[in-house]
């Protein structure tokens, strides 16, 4: 019969606190270093009033502080990486906005026919005898270092300009309505898209004429004669500011144009056209390394020439013999939709021609 308290079914089998009663407990190694108290040995507790058992230090918190300390930092680590890679100096900079050429052309209408003889008479006894021809006549002047640049900086500016002035002015290629790659290759990256426009769809609105930016004429209507282009004028390089470097260019450029062979027989005599470019020029530490440059402001007058004529693609010189329909700019219309703009016009002074020497 079983005791009080025994379980339904009897009591367990075995002596009490046997191998059973704790078999589901394991004393792992972490038990044991754990353990708060430590039991004496035999030997130990042999001596007189021994206790059984002794008290064991507490367990040293070190370990969880280190871990701790690793965490800091490691997080504090990666904090200051992601801290870095926000501000760190090679990240790509802002570019500035691009600079719009502003541009403005003033056709020059002559006061009465316009004189003729051949090409050398033309050039040689009018107001651009003595000129220089092409490139030659694009001087540069005496180059000074300035507060923030360099001698060479100076003359790399001045150099970059005279090749827009050639390729622009000059070039053959493009004066007749050809090839503008050279003109395009000298241009800070910022206004190609102003460039392309403008020649692509040429506007006389002040930003996208393709005379703003070159000399162009049509090669169905005229042809450069002998003699060349014969150019003056004068270049003026200051420091805008520690960065950049300012030229300013203002030439006169004189041709010997003849009707074209497409619009009829070739004939001797020739006509003297001018144009005259002032333009401003910023080049940026950048662009003096590449050699290229941003056109600011493009003022440009040019005659013997009609002032009711479109001249955003190409301008219209009057040749030899001939008059000025309008001797004022065509009409504005306020009313008109589109773009505003009003058309300018100047007389051309009678000294811009051949002197009367010339048959």
């Amino acid at each position: 019969m079983g005791r009080r308290g025994d379980p339904p079914e009897g009591p367990p089998e075995g002596p009490p606190g046997g191998e059973d009663e704790y078999g589901s407990v394991v004393f792992d190694e972490s038990f044991v270093n754990a353990a708060r108290v430590q039991e004496f040995s035999a030997v130990e507790r042999m001596g007189d009033h021994a206790r059984a058992v002794r008290s064991l230090p507490a367990q040293s918190r070190r370990a969880p502080r280190r871990i701790l300390l690793l965490v800091l930092l490691v997080a504090l680590a990666f904090g200051t990486a992601v801290y870095l890679g926000v501000r760190q100096p090679y990240q790509p900079a802002v570019s500035r906005p691009g600079e719009t050429l502003r541009m403005t052309l003033v056709p020059l209408a002559p006061h009465g026919t316009v004189a003729g003889g051949t090409p050398e008479e033309v050039l040689d006894h009018g107001p651009a005898a003595q000129y220089r021809t092409g490139a030659a006549g694009i001087a540069l002047p005496a180059v000074r270092r300035t507060d923030h640049f360099t001698e060479d900086q100076v003359t790399t500016a001045l150099a970059t300009v005279k090749d827009y002035l050639v390729a622009s002015s000059v070039d053959p290629d493009v004066l007749t309505g050809g090839q503008v790659r050279a003109v395009r290759a000298l241009l800070n990256p910022d206004q190609l898209d102003q460039f392309d426009r403008s020649m692509s769809a040429p506007a006389a609105d002040g930003r996208h004429a393709a005379t703003g930016w070159l000399v162009r004429f049509d090669p169905a209507e005229v042809e450069l004669a002998a003699g060349g282009v014969r150019v003056s004028g004068a270049l003026l390089v200051t420091e805008r500011d520690a960065g950049a470097l300012e030229v300013t260019a203002d030439h006169t450029f004189a041709y010997a144009l003849r009707p074209a062979a497409a619009a009829g027989p070739v004939g001797e005599r020739a006509s003297l056209y001018t144009v005259r470019r002032e333009l401003h020029f910023r080049l940026d530490r950048d662009d003096l390394r590449r050699h290229r440059l941003t056109v600011l402001t493009s003022y440009v007058q040019a005659g013997p020439q009609d002032c009711a004529e479109d001249t955003a693609a190409v301008l219209h010189p009057l040749l030899a013999g001939r008059r000025a329909t309008s001797t004022g700019p065509a009409d504005t219309d306020p009313y008109a939709p589109g773009p505003a703009g009003a058309a300018l016009c100047g007389a051309l002074a009678d000294r811009s021609g051949p002197s009367p020497a010339a048959p």
